[in-house]
């Protein structure tokens, strides 16, 4: 009897969970000074005491960001009006006790940081990233939730947002916490731009373009066609676009002055923000590329590691050369095939990845999965004290995206592609949506390639490793050469220096691998004289090296902590690399070579 009572019991919970109710009332009476008044009605819920908080992390961010400290005014009231006691637990942590089913939580919000991490609210426009805005009740994260927004009087404004919509246009709902802290809000004048993208199996998705900027209509309908193109170059790599929740996929974007730059992927939407006057260019749509590609890998095709996103915490990843490294490189590859960037400044970026994985510190010291774990600490997080990142830490974006150039290479010349890899992953595990780990794509990349000890092989060496690669003999495929760019050059480091009149401050850690550090030099330290001569400017730097070469030793006078010394430098060749065409080099371009270059780098448009 004891055991059917628990059974019928545990059927219950389904149900009482359902019954419990979530609903946000926004509205902004103290807008000119950045303030909204966030109204969360609980209802139907069992326990005697509820504890609300603000979260800590933020969709897209791995870092820790305090949310709570724009949060005050905290009031509680019952279901009759009266007032109710709240307890602060912690800086961004609240409790309410005594309750019978219903309690209604007040507090203003301020928010003048407009960007995909943070809020904005002004007389001109709201900006609401959910984790910058909301407080949520621990224990209710499966609650269903309504969201009404206020519109202030007098405006004929837009509300741009993944939420669900309904018949008001000023409310929409989410089916859970999760989904409500991946929805960010744009409300203002907003030019909207619509067109419909048909998939495989020909079901139709509709896109948006909701842009907060000034602009003639003709100009923004020119700009909306230029991400419409990016949508169509983005399909083909996948082979279908991800079965969109309500059968929609919005661009929230502002271009104008007032907002803080950022691009922030959603799983239904993206935020992308460029403080600048709007003029339609090219140069805007490389983070349209960029974001739109997460729809697929991160929102759908996601690590285990943030499965799920944890908002109290920083969230850590081994995976995010994969998740933002091949979305980097993927976001200038579908620029190129999109005809949005010449070859040229596709063969720019290329030398970037390949100095990036060759040249920096980071790279020679830590691995891929290892530079990802270090996105708690430098994903937007804050912090006043010095850091030796210069030795230790190669970001994860470059890092990953010089990984996916190598693999894109090494399959191309197998007679496959990295779009064939990704197409692999996205059936076995991002349709699905069945959370990954690196071993999986190490599997993946076995079955692909056929060919089990390549994929154990560069896995070990580059993704767990951190072995050289050798780039220049498949990009001979394509009738690149890999050269360097400054050969002979005399060379002691790419550290930042203050130019002063006193000399040369460095103003960065120096490098393990470079001569200014084996000299004993670091930041802070004010160099007075090289080779006997004042340096106050870079002409004079230029110089003093132009007249050495590699090998070299010139002597050094600097001040640390206000005590003059001395040191003896040898110098070293410019190790950076560059990637030229054989057009410029003068050499000959076959006929594989430009096949292989436009099986690479041609639109994948049919």
């Amino acid at each position: 009897m004891k055991r059917n009572l628990i059974l019928a019991s545990l059927c219950l919970l389904p149900y009482l969970t359902e019954a419990q109710k979530l609903s946000y009332n926004i509205s902004f009476p103290n807008a000119a000074h950045h303030e909204a008044h966030v109204a969360l009605e609980v209802s139907d819920f069992s326990q005697k005491e509820l504890v609300a908080r603000m979260s800590r992390s933020s969709p897209g961010r791995y870092a820790t960001h305090e949310y709570g400290k724009n949060v005050y005014d905290v009031k509680a009231f019952d279901k009759s009006g009266k007032a109710l006691e709240v307890i602060r637990l912690d800086g961004d942590i609240y409790k309410v006790a005594g309750l019978t089913g219903f309690v209604k939580i007040e507090y203003t919000l301020y928010a003048n940081h407009p960007d995909g991490t943070y809020a904005g609210i002004d007389a001109t426009s709201m900006q609401l990233n959910a984790p910058a805005t909301y407080l949520w009740i621990k224990g209710l994260e499966k609650a269903p939730i309504d969201v009404k927004f206020q519109i202030p009087a007098g405006k004929n404004w837009q509300i741009a947002t993944q939420l669900k919509p309904s018949s008001d246009k000023t409310k929409f709902s989410a089916p859970d916490l999760q989904y409500l802290m991946d929805s960010p809000v744009k409300i203002g004048e907003l030019k909207v731009k619509e067109w419909t993208l048909k998939n495989p199996d020909t079901k139709s998705y509709q896109f948006e373009l909701a842009l907060e900027a000034d602009g003639p209509d003709v100009l923004v309908t020119e700009f909306a066609g230029k991400v419409k193109k990016i949508t169509e170059e983005t399909l083909p790599v996948f082979g279908e676009l991800p079965a969109f929740d309500y059968g929609k996929y919005i661009f929230i974007a502002s271009v104008n002055p007032y907002v803080k730059g950022d691009g922030m992927e959603h799983r239904n939407s993206t935020v992308i923000n460029r403080p600048a006057q709007f003029d339609g260019a090219d140069n805007l749509l490389g983070v349209y590329a960029h974001e739109f590609f997460h729809a697929w890998n991160v929102e759908r095709l996601r690590p285990k590691s943030l499965e799920p996103f944890n908002y109290e915490k920083s969230n850590m990843s081994h995976e995010l050369w994969f998740a933002e490294g091949f979305t980097q490189y993927y976001g200038g590859l579908i620029m190129k095939r999109a005809d949005f960037i010449t070859l040229p400044s596709f063969l720019s970026t290329t030398s970037s990845l390949i100095n990036t994985k060759e040249n920096t510190a980071g790279a020679k010291r830590v691995s891929p999965a290892q530079a990802s774990n270090q996105a708690i600490f430098v994903d937007a997080g804050v912090a006043v004290d010095k850091t030796n990142y210069a030795n230790t830490y190669t970001s994860y974006y470059p890092y990953g995206a010089s990984i996916a150039l190598a693999l894109d290479l090494e399959l191309r010349a197998r007679g496959l592609s990295l779009d064939t890899y990704m197409k692999a992953l996205w059936q076995q595990y991002g349709k699905p949506e069945k959370p990954y780990v690196i071993s999986d794509l190490e599997k993946v990349l076995a079955q692909v390639s056929k060919d089990q000890g390549f994929a154990a092989s560069f896995f070990k060496k580059y993704v767990n490793g951190t072995e050289s690669f050798n780039y220049a003999p498949l990009l001979k495929k394509a009738g690149f050469e890999l050269v360097k760019e400054f050969p002979g050059q005399a060379w002691w480091a790419d550290t930042p220096l203050e130019y002063t009149d006193a000399g040369l401050r460095i103003i960065s850690g120096t490098r393990f691998d470079t001569p200014l550090y084996q000299s004993g030099l670091d930041v802070d330290d004010l160099i007075i004289s090289v080779d006997g001569k004042k340096t106050v400017n870079k002409t004079d730097l230029d110089k003093i090296l132009a007249e050495h070469k590699p090998e070299d030793q010139i002597s050094i006078e600097f001040s640390h902590r206000g005590i003059v010394q001395s040191a003896v430098l040898t110098l070293k060749e410019n190790p950076r690399l560059i990637v030229k065409t054989n057009e410029e080099l003068g050499l000959p371009v076959t006929e594989e070579m430009k096949k292989f270059r436009a099986s690479w780098l041609d639109s994948k448009i049919k």
